[in-house]
């Protein structure tokens, strides 16, 4: 069993650095935090905790032990917190290293997940012949849920949420990855802000959506060549997960089992989450006051 976990956190985070325009009352740290760290660095937990914290510590209660947070090339937050801030001491089980995921010339903003994915494959060369997980930084996956992609052994997996056991407003859900797989559980496709008429078919014969949440566990030598040659979406102008996944599947058809799984997941994306999440995590996890 291969223990290591990538964390995504160098994004650009513009839907909450929009957070002085919202009308959600939130304290003015945490405004300013807002606007100038990463969103899993933004204190939202009791004594000011960030938020990433409370991933580590499901991330060690799931039984990783190799970590590695890919952060932005402008923001020093994760590094000073974990290690100048001795936070790192929280997890001794834990060997937490970095990778930084640059801005090449001519952008303003990273090249997306993918791209995020690559540097901290880059950065991990020893890797080579094992697997990992990766996922969000802000989101607050479960124990569980990292624990059932530890434990597969399929070559890759990914957790297939049940869009119905979202406690999101419809909006929100509307915006998933929605999955569509075969009777075996592979997954077939993957799509990104879908239609409503993708989202039908989606539908199984129970009428279950399964989305995506992102959180993979990738074969190293089987996704490292796709995200080498992956294009920009002509859209987005980004290098996104779904459309590796989908480069591959191409390769290797059937290869990404979906573990079907209905709970929340609690998501900092936008202002108005961060109250309704300092009140979950002051309730959740009372040995990390």
């Amino acid at each position: 069993m291969y223990l290591n976990i990538i964390i995504l956190a160098g994004g650009a985070s513009s839907r909450m650095k929009n957070a002085s325009a919202s009308n959600v009352m939130i304290q003015q740290d945490l405004l300013r935090q807002a606007q100038e760290r990463a969103k899993s660095m933004i204190g939202v937990g009791p004594n000011s905790r960030p938020f990433l914290d409370y991933l580590l510590s499901n991330v060690a209660q799931a039984g990783y032990r190799s970590v590695v947070i890919v952060v932005g090339e402008r923001d020093t937050s994760v590094h000073d917190y974990y290690e100048k801030g001795h936070g790192t001491a929280q997890w001794p089980q834990l060997d937490i290293s970095y990778a930084v995921q640059r801005i090449p010339d001519g952008r303003t903003t990273p090249c997306g997940a993918a791209d995020a994915l690559l540097q901290g494959l880059n950065a991990t060369p020893s890797w080579r012949g094992q697997k990992f997980t990766v996922c969000n930084s802000d989101n607050l996956y479960s124990v569980r849920a990292l624990r059932l992609l530890l434990n597969d052994t399929h070559a890759n997996t990914m957790i297939d949420y049940d869009r119905s056991a979202l406690q999101f407003d419809h909006d929100r859900i509307m915006q998933f990855a929605v999955i569509m797989k075969n009777q075996d559980g592979s997954l077939v496709d993957i799509v990104e802000k879908p239609s409503s008429e993708v989202i039908a078919r989606a539908a199984d014969s129970s009428g279950r959506i399964g989305v995506s949440m992102n959180i993979f566990r990738f074969d190293y030598d089987m996704i490292l060549p796709v995200l080498e040659t992956q294009p920009f979406d002509p859209v987005r102008n980004e290098k996104d997960i779904p459309a590796a996944i989908r480069g591959l599947l191409q390769l290797h058809p059937n290869c990404v089992f979906a573990i079907p799984l209905a709970e929340h997941v609690i998501d900092l994306t936008h202002p108005s989450d961060i109250p309704v999440i300092s009140e979950y995590l002051r309730r959740e996890f009372p040995k990390l006051q």
